[in-house]
């Protein structure tokens, strides 16, 4: 009886330990998948950002332009120049929908 408590409790531990550390944290998120491009200050200063001339989000102007549902759409479906040229991959497969809007709001954060 004692075993079959022992494994029951470990089981529930691993589930919960499995559950929690399957969403990233949002600043995890923004440096695996964000950070190589816009940067770690979200400036986009980064050789990679240049390149792609991203936008410098703690630019108030630029902040003011963008919505949140383009956000969420550009990090979901990935940006592409008008030629059809990724410029960002999607993300959709690598972050949760609650993370797309975790990561939106740690973008809107730059703005200072």
């Amino acid at each position: 009886m004692k075993t079959t408590a022992k494994i029951t409790a470990a089981c529930v531990t691993l589930l919960l330990a499995a559950a929690i550390s399957s969403a990233a944290p949002v600043a995890e998120n923004w440096e695996n998948h964000c950070a190589k491009c816009h940067g770690a200050d979200g400036k986009g200063q980064t050789k990679a950002g240049k390149k792609l001339n991203v936008k410098d989000y703690t630019d108030a102007k630029v902040q003011a332009e963008m919505k949140d549902e383009e956000m969420v759409k550009a990090i979901t479906d990935g940006v592409f120049d008008k030629g059809g040229k990724e410029k960002m991959k999607s993300y959709k497969d690598e972050v949760s929908a609650a993370e797309v809007k975790e990561l939106v709001a740690y973008i809107r954060k730059f703005k200072g």
